[in-house]
């Protein structure tokens, strides 16, 4: 019996060895992951901050539509599912009451004109919206690029 008995204690003593050791265990991954998923968000923002910074162009409004009551906001470039990246929106705001094509002329690193597009603005007093200019395909924005409104 005592035997018995003594079988029984060991055998709860393994069992709750083994729980703890599988607690500790399952506590180790979850803290590794835990440690690798900071680790891989932190790399992809970083990723996402240097793409962003590399597509980072400069976008100025000519004299004439600064006169005429006009100021741009932020803007985005994006591509097509498969091409190049040729799409500027831009966040424009109308300080006064606005209605005229415009004309966009994308320029790369060098200076050289690289594509143009051109689009019917128009938008009331305070008010301001979201406006897109589709370049040709051929068109790739980028790197530090330039784009001029006129």
């Amino acid at each position: 019996m005592k035997l018995n008995i003594w079988i029984l204690c060991m055998m709860c003593l393994v069992f709750v060895s083994c729980n703890k050791i599988a607690d500790k265990t399952k506590e180790g991954i979850n803290k590794s992951g835990e440690v690798v998923g900071k680790t891989a968000t932190e790399f992809i923002e970083g990723v996402s901050e240097g793409v962003d910074k590399t597509l980072e162009c400069e976008i100025t409004l000519s004299k004439e539509l600064k006169t005429k009551g006009l100021s741009k906001g932020v803007y985005n470039i994006e591509g097509q599912p498969i091409g190049n990246n040729n799409k500027l929106t831009i966040y424009l705001i109308f300080n006064q009451d606005f209605d005229s094509d415009i004309i966009a002329k994308a320029y790369n690193k060098d200076g050289l004109e690289i594509g143009r597009a051109k689009t019917n603005i128009s938008g009331k007093k305070d008010e301001a919206g979201y406006f897109n200019f589709k370049f040709d395909e051929l068109t790739d924005i980028g790197f530090r690029n330039k784009i001029t409104l006129e």
